[in-house]
């Protein structure tokens, strides 16, 4: 699905923040992506979700090379990625309901098309009964979980999960641990970032290893 060989990235004429990075992300696939803080694992997802290209290396998305897509085939590919981020990025006058549908507008769907879906998925993170409420009065919970449900409904084959349990407790992280296994036991691939040394070891999982640039391979 996704393959880095020898990529490395430096910010301007800074040093390389990412140094040979070699790995690949598998179809149906479930792999944690780990290290301290300023690692750089924001900067891979960043590469992952095409919103940085490589200083130099290869990055190959579904058989194209991501240094020669134009525009128009970055937007395209995107479609096919989701992605969750610590800070939610909800919409704050927009309804729980609105901001899962929001990708259905931007594309220009009607309601009538897409509604029955959006209510099911929200039914299914947990969040039917709060189809109608403004991320204000969300908790940070179900907040994660509509942020989750955002990044679902488009049915991505790649789900990037930047730290998605920062925000919530213990058991509220181990359930939302199970929803993102259940996600790669129904197709989608799925790269969960985390520092929780605790919650990685809930699920036996590869564990990619940032460190200082480097990446590193966990069984």
């Amino acid at each position: 699905m996704i393959r880095f060989e020898n990529v490395g990235l430096r910010y301007g004429q800074g040093t390389e923040v990412l140094k040979d990075i070699s790995f690949r992300v598998m179809p149906n696939s479930f792999q944690f992506l780990t290290g301290p803080s300023g690692a750089g694992k924001t900067s891979l997802l960043r590469l992952l979700f095409l919103s940085l290209r490589p200083t130099r290396g290869l990055i190959t998305f579904f058989d194209r090379d991501a240094t020669r897509l134009k525009p128009n085939e970055v937007a395209a590919l995107r479609r096919r990625i989701g992605i969750v981020f610590q800070d939610f990025r909800l919409l704050d006058h927009l309804t729980t309901y609105e901001n899962v549908a929001l990708p259905f507008r931007v594309a220009g769907r009607e309601e009538a098309s897409y509604r029955a879906e959006v209510v099911e998925l929200l039914r299914w993170v947990g969040l039917g009964e709060r189809l109608n409420a403004l991320p204000p009065v969300l908790s940070g919970g179900e907040k994660q979980r509509a942020a989750i449900a955002r990044a679902l409904i488009v049915r991505p084959e790649l789900l990037l999960a930047d730290e998605p349990t920062g925000n919530v407790d213990p058991p509220l992280a181990k359930r939302l641990l199970r929803l993102f296994v259940e996600l790669k036991k129904s197709g989608t691939a799925v790269l969960f970032a985390t520092h929780d040394v605790v919650l990685m070891d809930q699920y036996d999982a590869p564990r990619l290893v940032l460190n200082e640039g480097r990446l590193y391979y966990d069984q």
